[in-house]
């Protein structure tokens, strides 16, 4: 006697296969957007762009030392915020208090950041109030520190060389650069003693800012300055 076979319910092949199908589109749609995402983020979020980078050598009256400085023009060009934690120069970093920096949007002007950054001498005076340090540079025959600088103003310069623009203001720092996107800063900064002497006048160096990973190195030919 034979049993009569129950009938069992299950998927037809067409509709398992759509399912599958379904599911692989469904998946790979989410990986490639994952991915785009990523890669946009990544690609878009940080960016550093410096210029009008110099660097200035001199001498002492008795050439027994040299005075050497950089001075470089920083925007934040990415989306995040970025800390400059980094100045190079000829593979050395300089410390950041031998940093010195305007960051007032008021006197960090269009204008004035894309002047041509100036050497205003240093401080050799007999004896020297702060030797090796940069000069405070506003017209001719002015030197003092404008009223209208923030109390532990280092130096200031007439960086445009007009009247219509704010005089910068540079104050030692003691870290680094925190910038918001589109921030931007101008920077002085003192190379240590022994890394630039009087006979690099001429030659190129690497000059590298960085924050974090984010900058690169440029080639600067070193001016000599009396």
């Amino acid at each position: 006697m034979f049993l009569k076979p129950k009938n069992r319910k299950a998927l037809s092949a067409v509709l398992t296969t759509l399912i599958i199908l379904v599911a692989s589109v469904v998946l790979g749609t989410g990986v490639v957007l994952f991915g785009t995402s990523l890669f946009q983020t990544n690609s878009q979020s940080s960016g550093l762009d410096v210029q009008g980078v110099h660097v200035w050598v001199n001498a002492t009256k008795g050439m027994t030392t040299t005075y050497a400085w950089g001075a470089a023009e920083i925007r934040n060009s990415g989306d995040k915020i970025l800390s400059v934690d980094q100045i190079n120069v000829r593979g050395s970093q300089i410390p950041y208090n031998n940093w010195y920096v305007d960051s007032d949007p008021t006197r960090v002007t269009a204008t004035n950041f894309q002047s041509q950054l100036n050497y205003t001498g240093t401080e050799t005076g007999n004896p020297p109030t702060d030797p090796g340090m940069m000069n405070t540079y506003i017209m001719p025959g002015s030197y003092l520190i404008p009223a209208a600088c923030p109390t532990g103003t280092n130096f200031a310069i007439n960086e445009s060389a007009t009247t219509g623009q704010p005089i910068n203001c540079f104050s030692q720092q003691s870290g680094p650069i925190s910038l918001k996107p589109g921030d931007k800063v101008i920077a002085y900064f003192q190379v240590p003693n022994g890394v630039l002497s009087t006979v690099d006048a001429g030659s190129n160096s690497n000059v590298a800012i960085y924050a974090g990973s984010v900058g690169a190195p440029q080639s600067v030919t070193i001016q000599a300055v009396s």
